[in-house]
């Protein structure tokens, strides 16, 4: 026997002292099956020290007793006249190089004709008589090409260009000998003479060819193996199916069977549940048995012949899709094959997208017309109506509502604003020309599980835009496609959906695996709606990190009432308008409140410029006039409506009147929206739900704009009053005692305040880097209009990716400067990342590095972050050597969002873990479940100043009245921290200057020497 020589079968494997790099890839995948036991056809393996010297061996006699092993297992001989062996001859190179033919039907010569006809027929007999000679004139024609014989490689190529043309067509008019006579010349003398002979040629042919190709280093490997077919007589079938649902998941074999067929070429197949009970077993057991090896959906091809069921090929599904992967992944994990931490390492954080949004049923869609491209902003399926407007879209809806028709509608304009919210919202996706991933429509989109697609090709014109030669008018169906991995696609038409369920995917319970690996540092999401914070905590947020509070008044029903308080002509008017809105966003708060009980919730007080909510259009100016109109009383002068909305226009508004800027000169609206905030908490408390409010300030360039915010001012006889003296106020309103354990804060977007964060952080308790704007100011990058030029940079290399998707070197640099200042200033400053930078892997990996507590993202994008933490710091343990200890994750999330209402009993149930929280840390984990104070729900784990939070026992802090309330401006950060802990400012602030503090108290002359933490808002308006 040559040792280069090795036999496989159920029964017998490859020696194990063999080195398996000679077998190649092919010939080691066999092996393994071997191995496993499963029913796969016997071989026989030509390794890679012999494979490519057989043009001067004895290939036959030393080929010949392996095959008549062969033939013992599969009950056919080869050269057997009436019931002939053939086999497929499988080149097996070390690496998967496709660039070989296939070559089946060996053995099928004019002595073995006519017996093989007999089993399968005249016609299929001719059709493999085909298949032998396309495979072996390739193989002869690369050869020649090799060799640069010119001629033959001319003749073999016009051979072989007849042949596919037939095989193609399916109808083989002229009979297998015939065939053999017309192509036979064509390969070497006395091919088609005897089985022997043919097989002696193919392999020193195949030899030949593997010498002469540069491509093999000599670690290519030859395979003979016998063939069977599927029509091979009675009870004979042949198929293919998937070892689990590769959509849904389900532990359900799917896939077909072709009776007496060789392969489904024009066959109509059975379900391959369908096949006979035994033959079922059989397929369920090695289907299984493969998962459980590989831990991987299969791909399986079998044939059964003369009932006897052979496994011929079983691969990886690369087509899966990310349900079924995790559903397969729990399955293993409950069955004890892989443990969590393989579950969590095994899926990509981007695929998790997939299982989040509908994607498209690509069957449905098969005659549609469509274009590719574009610029992927929010992943997923959408179909609908197309509408150019979010006004004529909320119009459009409403009445297919009433008529019982389809509701959904796709918003296509040049460009989203704040404004166009309201559509976004309520649409099923949105088609842009303007932007990119980081563009207005693209976030909003994300953050509200939208769909949305950036086609700078798009050309709108009145009701009607056109997309690479095909026009879309309003009310037409459109389907958009952007998947997370490869190219969108805009369909014309109405196509079917997948839609995704979060909880029978396996996604929640896939979800609460991830969350036990996650340690201190944790995700929330971006919220603005009771609805939001439900889907928030489904998806595994342990907070709200981001309400943006301008989305609340773009409401279509709360949107004239803004503009009427923004046009008002006295603050006294702007008041009583402002009066209305406040119950509104009471309601609001109340809502987001009850449903994150125990949680913090991060309000960002309004941010965006007040030219934002004018009316842009003529139907928004009509729509206002309207609402003026109904009010009753003088009717509004459209003159004088008018020459206000161009008064509030501004040039460069997102660096203009916004955020604390709207504030300073119109005090009024965020009174409104901290008393709506207070008011909302204390109705809670009254009901004993515990509250965890957040106040954030916006677009902060400088410590004093912070300092007046929160403490007040007076100046020359004009009092500016604080938010500290709003919740005083508040309460003593209300008649509560105890006070509501809230905290103050700002974002950090601007790099003024990056510079500047150690002063900053005396009068704020934690910071949200808001990133998009960071980014912008430090780059000089419009987020909406870069897109059109980056292409140019990119080439150039000028630019290292999307700065608005990963996190640009320079801001890296601001926020870890910003930290490190911040600390100084605060030891236990809490520290936060908001915004769609938070859900990227490579962000997430820097938020951790540079010491900040979470990131928050859109809801749909909070499984993303925790898979992305959970992995990274599974990555940190394996390599410091220490095994990770997984923390128990309470199951009460999944029934707060089964809750019908916001209120019933899934707050209390959250209510009871939250008072352990510590600064951000996930309150729905078991093992965190102390009773203690609801103090530490601010303080950040990370920061460790236990003992600094005692230092706040001044009892004078208390007794230092009116001198606090008479100079708001001027009570210091040291003044904040003289109070009591329990009642006043969190632990966060009180923490270092307790005494200095108590010393000074509320003089005027300690105002301006504010000490580094010292700070605690709600205590120094106490004061």
């Amino acid at each position: 026997m040559n040792k280069s020589i090795h036999y496989f079968s159920q029964k017998e494997t490859v020696d194990k002292k063999i080195d398996k790099g000679l077998l190649g890839i092919r010939g080691r995948q066999a092996n393994e099956f071997a191995e496993l036991g499963l029913p796969i056809l016997p071989g026989v393996i030509v390794d890679s020290t012999l494979a490519s010297g057989l043009e001067e061996a004895s290939v036959w006699e030393m080929i010949e007793p392996y095959l008549e092993k062969c033939s013992a297992v599969v009950g056919k001989s080869f050269g057997n006249a009436g019931n002939p062996l053939l086999v497929k001859i499988v080149i097996s190179p070390n690496l998967a190089i496709a660039n070989y033919p296939t070559l089946h039907n060996f053995g099928l010569t004019k002595p073995t004709l006519a017996g093989f006809e007999k089993w399968v027929g005249a016609n299929f007999a001719a059709h493999e008589v085909l298949f032998l000679l396309n495979g072996m004139l390739t193989i002869e024609k690369q050869a020649a090409e090799l060799e640069s014989k010119n001629t033959e490689v001319a003749g073999l190529a016009s051979a072989l260009k007849e042949i596919s043309a037939i095989l193609k067509s399916g109808k083989v008019d002229a009979s297998g000998l015939e065939i053999m006579q017309k192509y036979g010349p064509l390969l070497p003398e006395g091919f088609f003479e005897s089985p022997e002979t043919q097989l002696e040629i193919s392999l020193r042919e195949i030899s030949r060819l593997l010498r002469l190709d540069d491509q093999n280093d000599g670690d290519t490997a030859i395979i003979v193996q016998p063939m069977v077919y599927g029509n091979y007589g009675k009870g004979s079938c042949s198929g293919s199916f998937f070892s689990r649902n590769i959509v849904s998941g389900e532990k359900k074999l799917q896939g077909k069977f072709f009776e007496e067929k060789f392969d489904d070429i024009n066959s109509i197949g059975k379900d391959i549940n369908a096949i006979t009970p035994a033959s079922l077993k059989k397929l369920q057991q090695i289907a299984w048995m493969l998962e459980d090896d590989s831990k991987d959906i299969r791909q399986i091809r079998f044939t059964i012949e003369n009932g006897k069921l052979w496994l011929i090929e079983q691969k990886s599904v690369e087509s899966k899709s990310t349900i079924s992967l995790i559903q397969l992944l729990l399955d293993l994990n409950k069955r004890k094959i892989v443990d969590d931490a393989y579950v969590v390492k095994t899926v990509k954080p981007g695929q998790l997208n997939e299982i989040l949004h509908p994607v498209l049923d690509i069957t449905s869609v098969k005659d549609f017309k469509k274009t590719a491209g574009g610029i992927a902003g929010a992943p997923g399926a959408a179909v609908g109506r197309v509408y150019f407007t979010a006004d004529s879209l909320i119009d459009a809806q409403r009445v297919a509502r009433q008529n019982g028709q389809d509701t959904r509608c796709i918003l296509v304009m040049p460009a989203t604003y704040a404004g166009d919210v309201k559509g976004i919202e309520v649409a099923t996706g949105v088609l842009s020309i303007e932007g990119g991933y980081s563009a207005h429509a693209s976030v909003v989109a994300r953050q509200y599980g939208k769909v949305s697609l950036v086609r700078p090709d798009l050309q709108i014109r009145g009701k009607k835009a056109t997309l690479d030669g095909l026009t879309i008018n309003e009310g037409d169906y459109i389907t958009l496609n952007v998947p997370y991995y490869g190219e969108s696609t805009v369909y014309i038409g109405k196509s079917a959906l997948i839609e995704p369920d979060p909880e029978s995917s396996g996604l929640l319970d896939f979800i609460r695996l991830t969350r036990s690996f996650v340690q201190e540092f944790h995700v929330r999401a971006n919220a603005d709606s009771p609805r939001d914070a439900k889907l928030a905590l489904e998806f595994g947020a342990e907070g709200i990190g981001l309400c943006r509070t301008e989305h609340m008044f773009f409401n279509e029903k709360r949107i004239n009432v803004f503009r009427e308080m923004i046009l008002s002509d006295s603050e006294d008017e702007r008041k009583k308008v402002l009066r209305k809105l406040q119950k509104m966003q009471q309601d609001d708060f109340y809502g987001m409140f009850k449903v994150m009980a125990g949680r913090e919730v991060t309000i960002r007080l309004l941010d965006s410029p007040l030219h934002e909510f004018i009316p842009h259009n003529p139907v928004e100016f009509e729509s206002f006039m309207a609402y003026m109109a109904a009010k009753g009383g003088a009717k509004p002068n459209r003159t004088v409506v008018q020459e206000k909305i161009d008064a509030l226009e501004e040039i460069n508004p997102m660096l203009g009147h916004r955020g604390c800027r709207i504030a300073i000169s119109y005090p009024e609206i965020y009174e409104m929206q901290v008393r709506a905030i207070f008011e909302a908490a204390y109705a809670l408390q009254k009901e004993k739900i515990t509250v965890c409010p957040e106040i954030m300030v916006p677009i902060v360039m400088n410590f004093r704009e912070l300092k007046q915010i929160v403490y007040g001012k007076k100046i020359e006889g004009h009092a500016y009053q604080g938010i500290v003296a709003i919740e005083e106020a508040v309460r003593s309103e209300l008649g509560v005692s105890k006070k509501i354990d809230y905290k103050i804060g700002t974002m950090i977007e601007l790099p003024a305040a990056a510079l500047s964060a150690d002063e900053i952080a005396r009068y704020a308790e934690f910071f949200s880097f808001g990133t998009n704007d960071l980014t912008q100011t430090t780059l000089g990058l419009s987020r909406d209009d870069f897109n059109s030029f980056m292409p140019d940079y990119t080439m150039y290399d000028l630019i290292d990716g999307n700065p608005f998707a990963i996190l640009d070197a320079r801001v890296r640099k601001l926020i870890a400067m910003a930290v490190q200042l911040g600390r100084t200033a605060r030891p236990d400053l809490v520290k936060g990342l908001c915004g769609e930078h938070g859900a990227r892997p490579e962000n997430i990996k820097f938020c951790m590095d540079a010491g900040l507590n979470y990131v928050s993202c859109s809801s749909y994008s909070v499984p993303i972050a925790l898979l992305s933490i959970a992995q990274i710091e599974l990555d940190n343990a394996q390599k410091e050597g220490r095994k990770l200890v997984q923390k128990t994750v309470a199951a009460v999330e999944r029934k707060a969002i089964k809750a019908p209402k916001a209120s019933a009993p899934t707050p209390k149930g959250v209510a009871k873990k939250a008072g352990a929280k510590k600064a951000g840390r996930p309150a729905a984990v078991a093992e965190t479940a102390a009773k203690k104070p609801k103090a530490k729900a601010s303080t950040s784990k990370a920061t460790k100043a236990p003992k600094s939070s005692k230092v706040t026992k001044a009892p004078k802090a208390k007794a230092a009245p009116a001198k606090a309330k008479s100079a708001p401006a001027k009570a210091t950060l040291k003044d904040a921290s003289a109070k009591p802990p329990k009642k006043g400012a969190k632990p966060l602030a009180a923490k270092k200057t307790g005494p200095v503090a108590v010393k000074k108290g509320a003089s005027k002359k300690s105002a301006g020497t504010a000490k580094p933490a010292a700070v605690k808002k709600p205590a120094a308006k106490k004061k």
